[in-house]
């Protein structure tokens, strides 16, 4: 799934202003420059005029951003450094954190867009990448968790 498609999916999901993004991002690192231009550009369509592809390190900034946001940052434990590379599972596995979700909730989810998925399916996407275990999560199924979450979070499921 394209960064933006996850910045557009959340923006919606949690009904949030350009500015409310950028100081969303800033969160993980106040240095981080952005501004409402490029956001706009980010949340423009795929085709559209004045489109720009969302990088990765905006997107990891947004969403240790967003953890922040949700759950407060402890000022005793020091920060972690942003994960620049993104992939849809570390983008569930952010998402997952950010929301506070437990594996209930996450079964729940997918099983209201009509895409259950088992346990260890479940389980799999969480491992770290060098496990025999481990399964890469498409862009199908991060969709329909965004979309579930999306309802869960406006109420409208």
């Amino acid at each position: 799934m394209i960064n933006n498609d996850v910045l557009r999916s959340i923006r919606y999901m949690l009904d949030l202003s350009d500015q409310k993004l950028i100081d969303i991002t800033q969160l993980a690192d106040p240095n981080f420059a952005l501004d409402k231009t490029t956001i706009g550009a980010y949340l423009k369509k795929e085709g559209e005029a004045g489109f720009v592809e969302c990088d990765s390190a905006v997107l990891a900034h947004f969403l240790d951003g967003l953890i922040f946001f949700r759950r407060g940052k402890d000022d005793s434990r020091p920060a972690r450094a942003v994960e620049t590379h993104v992939s849809n599972n570390v983008v569930l596995k952010k998402l997952r954190v950010a929301f506070e979700l437990q594996d209930s909730d996450m079964h729940d989810i997918f099983a209201s867009t009509g895409f259950p998925i088992g346990k260890p399916e479940l389980s799999a996407f969480f491992r770290q990448r060098d496990h025999k275990n481990y399964r890469l999560c498409g862009d199908q199924l991060l969709r329909n968790f965004l979309k579930g979450l999306t309802l869960r979070v406006r109420g409208t499921g």
